[in-house]
Order: structure tokens, then sequence, then C-alpha cells
């Protein structure tokens, strides 16, 4: 793990904001900036490009900003937006903010995307909760002979608790392909037949850092296009779709953070 730079971060974020450590960290991807206007205003907010370690997002829908929320006690770092791998940056960008989170002292993460969905029966803006994943872009951020167990890598306990939140929510094996162009529908026929029901070009690096520093990971994908059928996507409106579903999800993801702090809390008391 490259701990260099995330404790340069760690060091700025202590000078600048006076913030020690974290509980949680969260990722909002494309189009779910609006996810945090139901929380209370944020203690601080930084442009992600003043930290030093961090990049400022490029991609269409990502604000480009550091914030810290307090959620009846519980300490969540929130990015609003994220750098991929289509930018050409290599993967250690790409997972800094979960690694500083790690170094903050953050047992949790929640990551969230816009996918296309390989299955029918998904609806555009329906949110998924990522249940596995499948790696299909021949990346890890992990470097060495450092062996990961991946075989809970999207929390278990986790999601139970999203599921005791809105028992509606559907489960989905998430697929990541490099990008930055969308998929053809023979890769996207692949993907199918290997099991996936989602795909896109984000998240599962910064899952697999999280793992690899003990923490938890919940994932929460909304639909904003179908593969396979006639219609172009178009990014302006995977970034639209994506709005409309997390205005209405920033409850949900509050709930979750703040029951997921508790019963952790109990367990190790």
């Amino acid at each position: 793990m490259d701990r260099s730079r995330a404790l340069a971060s760690v060091e700025w974020l202590a000078t600048a904001t006076g913030t020690h450590s974290v509980d949680a960290w969260v990722t909002l991807g494309s189009g779910w900036g609006p996810l945090t206007s139901p929380w209370p205003a944020p203690q601080w907010t930084v442009d992600l490009g003043e930290v030093p370690g961090f990049t400022k997002p490029v991609a269409e829908g990502h604000l480009g900003s550091l914030s810290l929320f307090a959620l009846e006690g519980v300490a969540v770092l929130v990015s609003s937006g994220r750098t991929h791998l289509y930018e050409g940056l290599g993967v250690r960008p790409v997972v800094h903010g979960v690694r500083t989170a790690a170094a903050l002292g953050a047992s949790m993460v929640v990551l969230t995307n816009a996918n296309g969905s390989l299955r029918p029966d998904f609806e555009i803006g329906q949110p998924v909760i990522i249940r596995d994943h499948i790696n299909a872009t021949g990346v890890s951020p992990i470097e060495g002979a450092h062996f990961v167990d991946l075989t809970d890598a999207w929390s278990p306990r986790l999601r139970a608790i999203a599921h005791t939140l809105d028992p509606t929510l559907a489960e989905g094996v998430y697929c990541q392909l490099r990008g930055p162009h969308y998929n053809t529908a023979a890769e996207a026929d692949w993907l199918r037949r290997v099991g996936g029901d989602l795909v896109g070009m984000s998240t599962i690096p910064e899952a697999i850092a999280a793992r690899e520093a003990g923490m938890e990971v919940f994932g929460l994908s909304t639909v904003t296009a179908i593969e396979g059928s006639s219609e172009v996507i178009d990014p302006s409106e995977v970034v639209a779709a994506a709005e409309r579903t997390a205005s209405g999800l920033g409850g949900l993801i509050a709930d979750l953070l703040v029951r997921g702090a508790g019963e952790k809390s109990q367990v190790n008391l």
C-alpha cells in the first residue's frame, strides 16, 4: 500500500481543517452529488485539487469537492467525484481517497456510481446494491505479494442493514471495464454470460483498496442505461438519471452509516 501519499493528505487535512480522524468515507459517482442535500451542512468543504495527493475529477457529473459531515456523531468524509482509470494517471490516484480515509481511521466505505444494466428487468433510475463484482480491467491497486481475500468484498452486514431500511432494493454483480468508451453489444453479452448484472467504468479498484485496508465496503449503483437497447448512450442523460435517483437516497445512506457505525461499536465492546 502506498501510505506516504495518504499520510501527506492526512497531515494537510489536520492542518487546514483540524480533522484528525473520521469514521467513514463516501465516494459520490457520476450524478450522485445531490445525495448529501438532506444532510446537515458540512463542517467544512475544500476543493479536491487543493489537497495533496488528490486529483480533481474531470468527468461530467463529478463536482470535485471534499467535505466532512457529522451524522449523529459519525464523522463522514465525502468525495463528490472520483478519478478514473481511463484518465491515464495510473491506479494510485484512483484509490487515494480510500487510502486517505483508512489512514484517518475510517472503518466503512460507501461507493456509488452509474451503470448500464445487463438485465432487462432493471429500470432506468433504479438503485441496485452491489453484491459482488467482476474486475474486467486487468488492474489491481495492490502491489507486490500481498494477497487480499475478496470473498466478502461487499459487506454482508452493511447490505443487510440496507435491506432493513429499504426491502425493495435489488442486488447485482457489478462489472468494470476500463473505458472511457462505452462497451460494445458483444462485450455486454460476454459480461452477462459470465454472471454480470451491471457494467460501468469505476469503483472496483476502490473496493479492493478498502478491503486491503480492512474496511467494510457498501456499494450502490444507479441504472442509467439498458445494455442491448437501441438507444444511444448520452453521457449527460447518464448524469441526469443518476441525479434524479441520488436526490432521494440521502436519508437511506445517512441511516446506513449511523446504524453501521453503531452496530460495529456494540460488537467491539
